[in-house]
């Protein structure tokens, strides 16, 4: 997907064709998953979304950014924190090529 589009296009863009295309290989994907922010006895629904969740198991957050930063870092393994989820890829579709743009992360 990434090899057709190139790097310039927004998050959403690449957000959509990303959906379909795991779509294709036969895998369940949820786009924009709420993740609750629990503490003690309450539960804060704070806007956090997960980009994509792919099979109820890996998180995909997603960025077309220039370079992925702290921010980002600390954003995926604070969802991977409180999700409860194990494994989530950082994608940056800004690059060349997109295998210079993955990283991986597990909790």
């Amino acid at each position: 997907m990434h090899s057709k589009l190139g790097p310039g296009l927004l998050e959403s863009a690449y957000q959509a064709c990303l959906k379909y295309e795991i779509f294709k290989m036969g895998l369940t994907v949820v786009t924009e998953v709420p993740v609750p922010l629990i503490y003690e006895e309450i539960k804060l629904e704070c806007g956090y979304r997960i980009d994509l969740l792919v099979d109820n198991q890996i998180i995909l957050e997603l960025n077309a950014v220039e370079k992925l930063t702290d921010v980002d870092e600390a954003q995926i393994l604070t969802y991977l924190k409180l999700s409860g989820y194990r494994v989530g890829l950082l994608l940056n579709f800004n690059t060349r090529s997109l295998k210079d743009g993955i990283k991986r992360y597990i909790h």
